[in-house]
């Protein structure tokens, strides 16, 4: 039996990357999963994004271990559509346990396009908002307590992210997450909900690994120089987060809550 065992999961950006690393894992730990992911293009971002067959894959992956799964394609920056698509899983699997507020953008484009900033914002901050306060009001009226958890990145403790409106308006938006996190920390204590962020390094995922994100680094040397961890290690996997996430959201971290925790293989502590 794993430590999650008949939980539902409601996670954002679950088409690919660390989005489906996180269902797999927390099914194999026993949850079932309600995805969601915008399977479609931002102008701004300059990478492809995560599309249907990727969501579909996700499934695939999930059932294969024996868990239940309920796919959606949704906006986070579309209130309306990511809480039809809650609703859908919650009829289907039960009320939710766990969040992972996990969709982002990463739009750092070597030519600025005039939407970035207003797009990484909307996106990272108040998609992550929106996820929260689309699952709270159900988790505080059921009274059973949960977990959730705000994915930021280093870029949430440090001054790092590049001189664009996109680079800046990531830094901006994952600084604004953890400040989120610790707001509904308290807010949602007193009814058992505990709320955390993790704070990733560069991460094998398509966000990360890609042709656009490569150039943008290597046109900026302060980018550049920026990205070595202190482990030995140019990158984490995917994997590194959610083995995070499942104690985290698990019974094994039922006191912590509050807390930006770097799984970073030491970028912060450089700085």
């Amino acid at each position: 039996m794993g430590k999650l065992e008949n939980k539902v999961a409601f996670i954002t950006g679950a088409a690919r990357g660390q989005g489906r690393s996180h269902a797999v894992r927390l099914a194999r730990e026993g949850a079932d999963i309600i995805a969601v992911d915008i399977c479609g293009q931002i102008d701004s971002v300059p990478y492809p994004l995560g599309k249907a067959e990727d969501l579909a894959l996700t499934v695939k992956e999930v059932r294969a271990l024996g868990r239940r799964i309920v796919a959606s394609e949704a906006d986070v920056r579309d209130f309306s559509a990511l809480e039809q698509a809650l609703e859908a899983g919650i009829k289907t699997l039960g009320p939710v346990d766990i969040v992972l507020a996990n969709a982002g953008i990463a739009p750092m484009n070597l030519t600025p396009s005039a939407t970035e900033w207003q797009d990484v914002i909307d996106v990272n901050l108040t998609g992550t908002y929106n996820t929260v306060r689309a699952a709270a009001p159900g988790m505080v009226e059921r009274g059973a307590g949960g977990a959730m958890v705000l994915t930021s990145s280093t870029c949430g403790a440090t001054g790092t992210g590049g001189n664009t409106p996109g680079g800046l308006g990531y830094t901006a938006s994952k600084h604004g997450v953890v400040g989120l996190m610790r707001a509904y920390a308290n807010y949602l204590g007193p009814h058992r909900i505990r709320v955390n962020s993790i704070l990733p390094t560069g991460t094998n995922t398509p966000m990360v690994v890609n042709d656009a994100l490569r150039a943008f680094f290597e046109a900026d040397p302060a980018m550049s120089q920026a990205e070595p961890n202190v482990l030995p290690v140019t990158m984490i996997e995917p994997e590194d987060l959610s083995n995070a996430i499942a104690w985290l959201v698990s019974d094994e971290a039922r006191y912590v809550t509050g807390v930006a925790l770097p799984v970073d293989a030491g970028f912060i502590n450089k700085k």
